[in-house]
């Protein structure tokens, strides 16, 4: 049995969900007020130890409403920090499509009466770690790789 660690990766803050060892359910975790990569990546990782963790599930946004002339879009700032990400954890790393997961969350986040004003970051997390949870189940996403043990690194 495993978990799988959500990111939903923003400027300010990094919302984080987990799914159960089963893989059938993902619940919010808690929301990482940026600091440096540096830092956030080694919270990250306590968080997947923490979890018994096999892999990252992160949140990749579309490229559909990005406007005219601009040349580096948000989903390639998560590339990005994924990139930088992926030298810091032995753990394997999967983006996947987070379309419309802050509007979820908002919407969840009314159903939980959280203030009208709190971050959803984490239920963003949540929502998307659930997408990939239920597509993997459905047969519609790729496991993530095997981590490489330690003896194979």
């Amino acid at each position: 049995m495993t978990s799988f660690i959500g990111i939903d990766h923003g400027e300010a803050r990094i919302g984080v969900a987990v799914s159960d060892k089963a893989l059938l359910t993902a619940r919010e975790l808690l929301i990482i007020q940026r600091k440096s990569k540096r830092e956030d990546f080694a919270k990250l990782n306590q968080i997947a130890a923490e979890q018994e963790a096999t892999a990252f599930i992160v949140g990749l946004p579309s490229n559909f409403d990005t406007p005219e002339g601009v040349e580096y879009t948000q989903a390639d700032k998560v590339r990005t920090w994924v990139e930088r990400f992926s030298e810091t954890t032995s753990l394997p790393i999967v983006l996947w499509d987070e379309q419309l997961t802050t509007v979820d969350a908002q919407d969840m986040a009314r159903r939980m009466k959280r203030p009208p004003r709190a971050h959803v970051d984490d239920l963003a997390a949540r929502v998307m770690l659930q997408s990939y949870l239920d597509a993997l189940r459905d047969g519609l996403a790729e496991p993530p790789p095997k981590a490489p043990s330690a003896g194979e690194a």
